[in-house]
Parts: structure tokens; sequence; C-alpha cells
């Protein structure tokens, strides 16, 4: 039998509209080839959303399908699905409870294991657990007493601070707040003059990294370098030429060798003195009497000038 290409059309759209719910609950956690019990239960107010969860000691165990108003019992029937494999007491209580501080409300299932299993569809009756909100509800009449003077001391501060908020001076709080936001402004006018200066060097700046990223490669190199030096013949070495060093400057302290005795022998000393005053003697003389030294004359003459001594040195 050959099909029409609307049946074969019709076929495929009804196979993605099935496989799009099974996908759909499938990422929420959900397989709808699982069977699941359905249970009641009555509450005498509606606290409840159809997203509420259902939980046994905190674990999420099934979903509320309806919530519906009955006017012949005047309550509010719950109806909700658990898991097949989980099998309750047909001695369960449903307990009504807050699950958060935002007024969030859940129904966990109070099983007490008695071996007893409830059949599909079994009503269990119901409990409502005080809050947080209802016992803050129920002791604020404890602290009522304190109130008036709790909030008398509010308006008091409250006062002092609409003072503080008015004050004009240097000193006070509206002051502060605008140099505060003086402040903020220069320091954003600082960040965009920063971003402009940045796009406008852009170029130099990557010069500059890059050449920093050239430095830090010779430095690498440089240390991979000093890591191939054999430290310790280097550090012999540097300590047998100090201990040479040691040993010349010693024999030059005890005075030998030449640099030794010109250093520690007095005679030498002596003896350069007394040459150098010598030597001034003999410049003197050479300067009073320079024709002793030299002697010139046109007619093969001799010199007859008389001797003038010099000057000793030591006066």
């Amino acid at each position: 039998m050959k099909l029409s290409k609307e049946v074969k059309t019709a076929i495929l759209v009804l196979s993605g509209i099935v496989f799009l719910i099974f996908g759909i609950n499938f990422l929420q956690g959900k397989n709808l080839l699982d069977g699941a019990n359905t249970y009641y239960t009555e509450f005498d107010y509606n606290a409840l959303e159809s997203s509420s969860p259902v939980t046994i000691k905190g674990n999420s165990v099934g979903q509320i399908k309806e919530i519906k108003y009955v006017p012949e019992t005047a309550k509010t029937r719950v109806t909700f699905t658990v898991d097949n494999d989980l099998k309750l007491s047909k001695n369960s209580k449903i307990r009504l409870y807050s699950s958060g501080l935002l007024g969030d409300n859940a129904i966990a299932i109070v099983d007490p294991n008695d071996g007893e299993i409830a059949e599909d569809g079994t009503t269990f009756p119901s409990e409502v657990e005080m809050g947080l909100v209802q016992q803050l509800t129920g002791n604020f009449s404890d602290i009522s007493q304190d109130l008036g003077t709790t909030l008398k001391s509010a308006d008091t501060l409250l006062i002092g601070v609409n003072d503080i908020l008015r004050d004009d001076s240097e000193k006070g709080l509206r002051n502060a707040i605008a140099e505060l936001n003086e402040t903020i402004k220069s320091f954003n006018m600082l960040s965009n003059s920063v971003t402009a200066l940045v796009q406008k060097n852009g170029e130099n700046l990557s010069a500059v990294i890059k050449n920093f990223d050239s430095i830090s490669g010779n430095l690498a190199t440089f240390t991979d370098g000093l890591k191939e030096v054999d430290l310790s013949t280097t550090l012999a070495n540097l300590d047998n030429t100090l201990a040479n060093v040691n040993a010349l400057l010693s024999d030059v302290e005890q005075g030998k060798g030449t640099m030794g005795k010109l250093l520690k022998d007095d005679k030498l000393y002596n003896n350069l003195e007394i040459a150098s005053l010598q030597l001034r003697e003999l410049l003197q003389d050479v300067k009073l009497n320079p024709k002793r030294y030299v002697n010139v004359s046109v007619f093969g003459g001799k010199n007859k000038d008389d001797y003038e001594k010099p000057e000793s040195p030591r006066e």
C-alpha cells in the first residue's frame, strides 16, 4: 500500500511531537514510560502551587498533578503522584511545610514504614507544620511591650541622621558625599585619559613589550650560559690567586725580595735623601756659578771671576 505525501507528512509531524514531549520530560528528569501511583490529600486552605515539590525526608519523590477546591467539603483537594518504585504505607500522613524563607511551601510524606502498603488512589490525612513566619507571629506578643521603646529609639536615631544629612558645613555628610562624587568624576577622567593614552601609543607599547620579551630571552640565554660554567673550578682558581697575593704581600711586609727591600730598607731611604740633597746643591751651584761649568771666551782668555759658594740646602 502506497502512502500519500499528506499521510507521510502527518506521521512525521506526530512523531516529532511525540519525540518533543519525551525529550522535554527526559530533560526534566521524568520518564513517561515509568508508571506512577496517584494519591490524594485535603487541606483546609491552599498554600501550594503546581510546581511545589513532593518530598520524603527532604528528597523529591513526586510531583503535584492537580490542586482543586471541593465545595462539598470546603477543603482543597491535592492530587499528587509518586514514583511507582516507592511503596507507601496506608498509615502515612501528608505534611504541609515551609521549604524556605521566601514563603515557598511543599508537602512531605511521613511514612511510618509499618509494612501495610497503600493502594493506588488512597487518600491520606494531612497536617500543617508551623513555619518561621507563624512562629514569629506567635511570639510577637512576647516582645510587643518593648516595641514602643525600640520605635522611639529608632525615631531618635533617624532624627540624628536627618540632622547630619542637612548639615551643609565642611564637616557635613552632604559635603563629604559631594567631595566623594567629585573624586569619582576625577578618577573617571583619569581612567579615560589613560585609556586614550594607551590607544594612542599602542604601537609604542607593543614595541616596548617586544623589547622586553627580547631582553627576557637574552637573560634566559645568559642564565643558561651561567649554568654551563664550572663555578667550582673558577672559585678554586680565584682562591689560589688570592693565596698567591697574600703570600706576596707577606714577603713584602717581611722585607723579602726587591719590592720588600725597597719598602723596608732604611739605608735606601737615607741614600735617596742624601742624593737628593747633593743634587739640590749641584743645581744651586750651577745656578750661582754657571761659568764654572760653561766657559766660553771669544779671545781664549781664562775666567777670573771669584767662586761663590752655594747656600747649604739644609738651611
